[in-house]
């Protein structure tokens, strides 16, 4: 994707104490050799195109999204990991001040699974989205542009789009 900026381990953008998504409830999958030994394979990313966030009198520029994304040398049902992950980082999340707006809906490619769940931080509306193939587990979390959550189908076609440019820049592995 144009403009992407990625790294290893958690990145450099916080939105706040806590409320920042990740990927939980998959730590019994293999990680990937070579990472740095706290970041368990994660690298994060952030969309290019930036957006103004305002709470009160204080404004902020943002990227449109946060994605973080864990590596793994195998993940043999992308499925369970993506319902694994979901459920137990959306209760910590919710333990942090994160409610959920509606149902999650889930959806599916070739290549991967997703479930895509708005929520409310700190009073902005965000649309967050898991996803998981045969090599990696991932998340997103789309900014509020114009103070609106980001429609379901649309974030789940941006996360799409983010996880096949992230993968397809990873190098190859060999099959064990």
């Amino acid at each position: 994707m144009d403009g992407l900026t990625c790294s290893e381990g958690n990145g450099g953008f916080h939105f706040g104490s806590d409320l920042d998504v990740h990927v939980f409830g998959v730590d019994d999958l293999p990680t990937r050799e070579g990472g740095a030994e706290d970041d368990h394979g994660t690298a994060s990313c952030f969309g290019s195109q930036r957006i103004r966030l305002s709470k009160g009198q204080f404004t902020t520029t943002v990227p449109h999204f946060t994605a973080k994304t864990r590596l793994f040398t195998a993940v043999a049902d992308p499925q369970n990991a993506l319902d694994r992950s979901f459920k137990h980082t959306m209760e910590l999340l919710q333990g942090y001040g994160r409610k959920p707006v509606g149902d999650p809906k889930g959806y599916s490619t070739r290549t991967m699974v997703m479930k895509c769940q708005q929520n409310v931080t700190d009073t902005f509306p965000m649309t967050t989205c898991f996803w998981a193939n045969y090599s990696a587990v991932g998340s997103i979390d789309f900014f509020p542009p114009n103070g609106e959550h980001v429609p379901l189908d649309q974030a789940a076609e941006r996360t799409r789009t983010f996880a096949t440019a992230a993968l397809s820049t990873q190098p190859a592995t060999a099959a064990p």
